[in-house]
């Protein structure tokens, strides 16, 4: 469920040793299931423990889960890195923002689920982002840009390069085109004026 690196874990068993015995990490989402969704990794001392929490052990410690966050930190992952800066602490869950869905879940949740895992982190960069509006009956995935996106004078290349060639890919057999229904000509709708 969440894989902490052999070097992490050595780093969480030397800041654990000196604390009150007992005291283990917790690793938690903030605002789960949003665009907001902000993941950390805090002390856990014994009396914090809740009944609710799911234990994970690892070599000289052992993680908590408050129930809520569990399913948003599905393959999360948090490593040690060493930088020019000095060492950081990583902590990435790539469902923070959206519950993972099954292989089997409509086409339509599948599809929502790879634009906020997937492309809204990449559109982000550049202060951007899309909403699925529908998926019709033709398999036609109908987005709309939102943000930095919004007039941007790269859009037709962002759509056809990036969006749609990546759910073409990813969902190959069951969608035929992605098209955008924004209103992309300059004026008061517009991000960048």
């Amino acid at each position: 469920m969440i894989e902490i690196t052999p070097v992490a874990q050595a780093h969480f068993a030397k800041l654990l040793a000196p604390q009150k015995e007992g005291t283990n990490i917790r690793v938690f989402v903030i605002n789960p299931g949003t665009p907001k969704a902000e993941c950390g990794v805090s002390y856990c001392p014994p009396e914090a423990v809740e009944e609710s929490d799911t234990r994970l052990s690892f070599e000289g410690f052992d993680a908590l889960v408050d129930e809520v966050s569990l399913p948003f930190l599905e393959e999360a992952f948090v490593d040690l890195v060493e930088e020019d800066t000095g060492t950081q602490l990583t902590l990435k869950a790539p469902n923070a923002k959206m519950r993972k869905v099954n292989d089997d879940a409509p086409l339509i949740e599948r599809v929502e689920y790879v634009i906020q895992v997937q492309i809204n982190p990449q559109l982000a960069s550049h202060g951007g982002f899309i909403k699925l509006i529908e998926v019709t009956e033709d398999q036609v995935a109908v987005i709309e840009f939102g943000g930095g996106c919004n007039g941007c004078s790269q859009v037709d290349l962002t759509l056809k390069e990036g969006i749609e060639k990546e759910l073409l890919e990813e969902f190959s057999g069951e969608l035929n085109a992605v098209r955008d229904v924004t209103e992309h000509a300059q004026g008061d709708h517009s991000f960048y004026k």
